[in-house]
């Protein structure tokens, strides 16, 4: 089930930041994870939250704003089980969601959302926070 999140679900939202992160992004050194996983919930408050739960729990999220996916993690025990997949195919059909900013270094995420029709438009040397992770803009 897709719902939107709440603020009380936010410490949920970090630890499945956190779970998806460590399995996903090994390019992050870990003074750039401690900052992002610090500043997260201030993130939140500038996107629209929608979370997938299964068993009656949270288990992934996506925070959209703008048309632009600005963020989508899966708790890594409930990876490749299609949570990702429902996340975003709901972004695009009830949100009209047609961008999405993903780390050049995350390979798999490129590849993710290639699968799902979008393509690289643009790519800047450093993210959003001025660090040097290269960042693809990719469209549908």
């Amino acid at each position: 089930m897709i719902r939107e999140v709440k603020k009380t679900d936010y410490p949920i939202l970090v630890d499945i930041w956190e779970s998806a992160v460590l399995s996903t992004h090994d390019f992050l050194k870990k003074e750039d994870f401690l900052y992002y996983r610090e500043h997260l919930p201030t993130y939140f408050q500038y996107v629209t939250l929608y979370g997938y739960e299964q068993d009656g729990r949270l288990v992934g999220f996506i925070g959209v704003a703008e048309n632009n996916i600005e963020m989508l993690f899966v708790h890594n025990d409930y990876r490749y089980k299609g949570v990702g997949k429902r996340l975003v195919m709901y972004a695009i059909e009830k949100l009209q969601v047609c961008k999405v900013d993903v780390n050049e270094q995350n390979i798999q995420a490129v590849g993710f959302y290639q699968h799902r029709g979008f393509s690289v438009i643009t790519r800047s040397d450093l993210d959003a926070e001025g660090k040097a992770y290269p960042i693809l803009h990719m469209r549908r």
